[in-house]
């Protein structure tokens, strides 16, 4: 059940939305929001959004402090993300792709993928393209 939408929450689903590509810590949503929200509201309001099914926690390797992303685009529910260790930014994986992933994988390991619930980490094309750079 939805609790009452504040304008605080409005705030934050609004700010969300135009970040619909990016992994996104608490602390980074607290600090862009400051002088909008106050920090426990980000938080309080994270986790109601995130037991809602609007956004997904995930674990984030490179420290200890967990990413959200936006999911309450029905684009996003449906699809398979990918998401780059080294910068953050979260991708939709083709369609095509996916469903051929989708299916192989039910094919020969006899296993249901939940696209929803599901990120594939690796590192993205720009920052591979950063890393030959430098060696250079």
């Amino acid at each position: 059940m939805s609790k009452y939408i504040t304008k605080q929450r409005k705030i934050l689903a609004e700010y969300l939305s135009n970040h619909t590509d990016e992994s996104i810590s608490a602390s980074q949503i607290a600090n862009a929001l400051s002088d909008k929200i106050s920090k426990s509201a980000v938080y309080r309001n994270l986790a109601d959004m995130e037991e809602e099914g609007k956004l997904r926690r995930v674990a984030n390797s490179s420290c200890r402090e967990a990413v959200y992303q936006y999911l309450d685009d029905e684009h996003c529910k449906n699809c398979l993300h990918l998401s780059c260790k080294k910068c953050g930014k979260t991708y939709h994986m083709q369609t095509a792709v996916a469903n051929s992933l989708i299916n192989s994988v039910a094919e020969n390991e006899n296993f249901s993928i939940d696209k929803g619930e599901t990120v594939l980490y690796g590192v993205c094309c720009d920052c591979q393209l950063s890393k030959v750079a430098e060696e250079k």
